[in-house]
């Protein structure tokens, strides 16, 4: 199948927004992933006094991770999908929180402005055209010294991890996101996942980009070899 891109795959993410929560809650370890996602940054404190860029939000799990560890931080929540972006909107939150809806590829147009203190980016950097280039973004929109982490399914590398994402994915996710009437969302899931870069070849890609510090964290459970956290860190000085 050909992978969906740009307004096509908002526009999956739109009609899939009804049921993605119900979706991700049958997923083990989900939210809890995120949290842990969001302690690796290793930010100090609460948050006070930081800016943090959530890219790629969706419904506001990431969203909540990031308020859960650090409820003192100001968030631009960020998402190319006005579906998702409602659902997150939606649900209570505290003050320091503001929703935008935008793809990551036109931040600037949409009036969202560094610097940051941290990134999280969470099952983003696959489904865009030029993750390079979102990653030049992404360093530009941090302080010197800023840290990102990024949340995403990259493979290990090794063919039993492709194997159990390929059981899961079309013998679980794929019958019943196709029930719902959202096959081809989860069709393009499991391939841009599979067409993706492994674990090792996405932590050079961030170096390439200009990060140090960086380390590609394993995630527990059935997703080990699955889904990583990788941190990263703007340099304090330009190179």
């Amino acid at each position: 199948m050909t992978l969906l891109r740009d307004d096509d795959l908002a526009a999956a993410f739109d009609h899939a927004s009804r049921s993605y929560d119900a979706l991700v809650a049958a997923n083990p370890g989900y939210h809890a992933h995120l949290r842990r996602s969001v302690r690796r940054l290793g930010l100090p404190g609460y948050g006070a006094g930081l800016r943090l860029l959530d890219l790629g939000c969706g419904t506001g799990a990431s969203t909540a991770a990031l308020r859960s560890r650090l409820p003192a931080a100001h968030i631009t929540a960020v998402d190319a999908s006005a579906g998702m972006l409602e659902r997150a909107a939606a649900k209570p939150w505290a003050d320091g929180v503001t929703f935008v809806h935008a793809p990551v590829e036109r931040l600037a147009e949409a009036g969202v402005k560094g610097p940051f203190g941290a990134v999280f980016a969470a099952y983003l950097l696959r489904n865009v055209d030029d993750p390079d280039a979102v990653l030049t973004t992404v360093r530009e929109l941090l302080a010197p010294g800023g840290r990102l982490a990024v949340h995403e399914y990259t493979l290990s590398g090794r063919r039993a991890d492709r194997a159990v994402w390929t059981m899961v994915s079309r013998g679980l996710v794929q019958p019943v996101a196709s029930a719902l009437g959202d096959g081809a969302l989860y069709r393009h899931l499991w391939r841009s996942v599979v067409d993706f870069d492994t674990a090792d070849r996405f932590t050079e890609r961030l170096r390439e980009a200009g990060f140090d510090r960086v380390r590609a964290l394993p995630l527990p459970g059935w997703q080990t070899g699955i889904t990583h956290t990788f941190v990263a860190r703007r340099p304090e000085t330009a190179r």
